[in-house]
């Protein structure tokens, strides 16, 4: 069912609205010349690595090990992402580079 243009205006408004909020909500509660609570620098320390091992775990979670290609795939395009990260240190390239790697291997090698 499409929407009316009223509908469509009201719905990219609630968009924008809560895109602001998001955004600007952070700098309100926690301004630059008072310290944050340690709660919140201890979360802004630990939630990034924590989420990385989630993906890496979520993106894992289906491969099995014990039928053909037993992970390689995974396996070779983590070692490409390791080695471009430790190498130029930019996550934009290692991702990319491991992204491509790993489509290059289940569409042309591991068939």
């Amino acid at each position: 069912m499409p929407l009316t243009p009223a509908e469509t205006i009201v719905t990219i408004l609630a968009v924008a609205l809560g895109a602001m909020v998001t955004r600007f909500l952070p700098f309100l509660v926690f301004p630059e010349h008072r310290q944050p609570p340690q709660v919140v620098s201890y979360l802004g320390r630990v939630l990034p690595p924590a989420m990385m091992g989630l993906l890496v775990v979520y993106c894992l979670k289906g491969v099995t090990i014990t039928a053909k290609p037993h992970g390689l795939p995974e396996l070779i395009s983590i070692g490409v992402i390791i080695l471009l990260h430790w190498w130029r240190s930019n996550v934009l390239l290692s991702i990319a580079g491991g992204t491509v790697v790993y489509m290059l291997l289940v569409q042309y090698v591991f068939l």
